[in-house]
C-alpha cells in the first residue's frame, strides 16, 4: 500500500475537517499543517498528531515528503497564489472553491497542472451527498427521461452569511450557489450554459450594515440543449443550529421527475437550554462519534485515493472554471439587469468585472 505525506493549508472549519480525516486514514504517511493563528495551529497539531506545524505554508513547497496538498485557507484571494506555488513545486492540489478570482488565474492554474502532470481539483463537496448523486443517477439511467427543467433552492443562516461575505466581496452566486451550479452542470453534462439572467435581493444583510451584500440571488441559466434551470441561494436565515443549511431540488424530465428534500428536518433535538435544533444540518457535515455525517470527509478521502492510486479526480479544474464563468456572468447580469451570453468575452488576463 502506497502511503504519502499530506499537507493541510488553513485549519479552520473546513481545513480542520480535512486534517482530522487525513490524520485517521491509513494512506497518510505523515501530516503537515500550516495555519497563521498560533492557538488553532497548536490545537490541531495536538489533535491530529501532525509531523510538522508551521505558520508559513511556503516552508512546505520544497518538502519532498509532501505529495498532496489541501488548500483550505481564507480569504479566497489566497487560493490562486497558494495553488500556483504548490503546483509549480510539483504537488498534487485540492483547492477549496473558488478556483480563483479571475478566469485568467484559473487558466494559469489549469495549464500549470497539465504541464507538471499533477492532479488538481476543486472542493465541490455536494457531489458526495448521496441525495445529490441519486438525482444524477436518475438522469443517467433514464428513469426520468430527458431533463427538461431543474430548480435548486439553498438557504443558510445569516451568521454564516456574514462570516463569508465579510472576508471578501463575493456574491451568494460565487460562494453559496456555486455548489448548486456545479451540481446541475455535472448532472446535465455534456450540455453547456449559453445564457444567464440573475437578480439579487437586499434586506437583512444591508440592515445589519453590509450595504453591498444581498440577502439572496436567483439565477436562470439556459443550456445549449434547450433546457433551462433556476438556482437560488440566500444567506440571511434567522439564527439556528450552527451553520444550518436547507436545500430543495426539483429535476423534471420527459418521463418523470425526481425531487429531493435536503432540509435536515429528519433529526430534531429539542432541549430546555437550546430549544429546537436540527443537528447534522451543515453543508460540510460533522463528526458523530465513530462516523461522519456529511459529504466533506468522503470528498477528502476521494482526493487522497486519487493521488495514491492514480485515479481521476471527480471535479476537473476545467469544469470548475466553467462554474466560475457562470457565476461571474450571473453577477454581471444582476449588475446590468440584463441577460448575459456565454462564453464571456474579455481581454486576455483582464478582470471580467473590470472589463464589464
Amino acid at each position: 500500500m502506497k502511503q504519502i505525506g499530506v499537507a493541510i493549508i488553513g485549519t479552520g472549519w473546513c481545513g480542520g475537517i480535512r486534517a482530522e480525516t487525513c490524520a485517521a486514514h491509513p494512506l497518510v504517511k505523515s501530516l503537515h499543517l500550516a495555519e497563521i493563528r498560533p492557538e488553532r495551529l497548536a490545537e490541531m497539531a495536538k489533535k491530529t498528531g501532525a509531523s510538522t506545524s508551521v505558520a508559513d505554508y511556503k516552508q512546505f513547497l520544497q518538502n519532498k515528503e509532501i505529495e498532496a496538498v489541501y488548500i483550505s485557507a481564507t480569504p479566497e484571494d489566497t487560493h490562486y497564489p497558494m495553488a500556483r506555488d504548490f503546483l509549480a513545486a510539483g504537488k498534487h492540489v485540492f483547492l477549496e472553491k473558488p478556483i480563483a478570482l479571475e478566469l485568467a488565474e484559473a487558466d494559469e492554474l489549469i495549464a500549470l497542472a497539465k504541464k507538471n502532470v499533477r492532479k488538481f481539483t476543486i472542493g465541490y463537496s455536494q457531489r458526495f451527498n448521496p441525495k445529490f448523486a441519486y438525482v444524477r443517477k436518475s438522469i443517467r439511467d433514464g428513469s426520468i427521461g430527458t431533463p427538461v427543467s431543474a430548480l435548486v433552492s439553498r438557504h443558510i443562516t445569516r451568521s454564516l452569511g456574514k462570516k463569508i461575505s465579510g472576508r471578501i466581496k463575493l456574491s451568494p452566486a460565487a460562494m453559496e450557489s456555486t455548489h448548486d451550479l456545479d451540481f446541475l452542470l455535472w448532472c446535465l453534462e455534456p450540455a453547456k450554459p449559453v445564457r444567464v439572467y440573475s437578480q439579487v435581493n437586499y434586506g437583512a444583510m444591508r440592515a445589519a450594515g453590509a450595504q453591498h451584500v444581498p440577502d439572496s440571488q436567483w439565477i436562470t441559466v439556459t443550456m445549449d440543449s434547450g433546457l433551462s434551470f433556476v438556482v437560488g441561494g440566500g444567506w440571511s436565515l434567522p439564527p439556528g443550529y450552527p451553520n444550518f443549511s436547507t436545500t430543495w431540488i426539483e429535476m423534471v424530465g420527459t418521463e418523470g421527475a425526481v425531487m429531493v428534500d435536503d432540509s435536515h428536518r429528519d433529526v430534531v433535538l429539542n432541549t430546555m437550554k437550546g430549544g429546537m435544533q436540527l443537528p447534522m444540518s451543515t453543508m460540510p457535515g460533522e463528526a458523530v462519534e465513530h462516523t461522519y455525517a456529511g459529504p466533506m470527509a468522503a470528498e477528502t478521502v476521494h482526493f487522497l485515493e486519487a493521488v495514491c492510486h492514480d485515479r481521476p479526480v471527480m471535479v476537473t479544474p476545467e469544469h470548475a472554471r466553467m462554474v466560475m464563468e457562470l457565476y461571474i456572468a450571473a453577477d454581471l447580469s444582476a449588475e446590468k439587469n440584463l441577460p448575459v451570453d456565454l462564453p464571456l468575452k474579455t481581454a486576455k488576463g483582464k478582470s471580467l468585472e473590470k472589463a464589464a
